[in-house]
C-alpha cells in the first residue's frame, strides 16, 4: 500500500487509515469517573485478602511436597 504513496503526505493518509479505530469505537470515549477512595481501598483489602488465602494455600502445597 505504501509503494503506491507518491509522497510522504499521501504514506501519512494511508498509514491514518490503516491504524485507525474501528467506525463504531471512534468519539464518545470519555474517562470513566473514578470511584470513591472508601470503594477503592475495600475493594483492595479484599483481594489482598484473596491473595493471601492463595499464596497460604500454594505454600502449604510446596512444604507438603518435600
Amino acid at each position: 500500500m505504501y509503494a503506491a504513496a507518491e509522497d510522504d503526505a499521501e504514506r501519512a493518509r494511508i498509514r491514518t487509515v490503516l491504524y485507525a479505530p474501528p467506525r463504531g469505537e471512534r468519539g464518545g470515549r470519555r474517562r470513566a469517573a473514578a470511584a470513591p477512595a472508601g470503594a477503592a481501598g475495600a475493594s483492595t483489602a479484599a483481594l489482598l485478602a484473596q491473595l493471601a488465602a492463595e499464596d497460604e494455600q500454594v505454600s502449604g502445597m510446596r512444604q507438603g511436597s518435600r
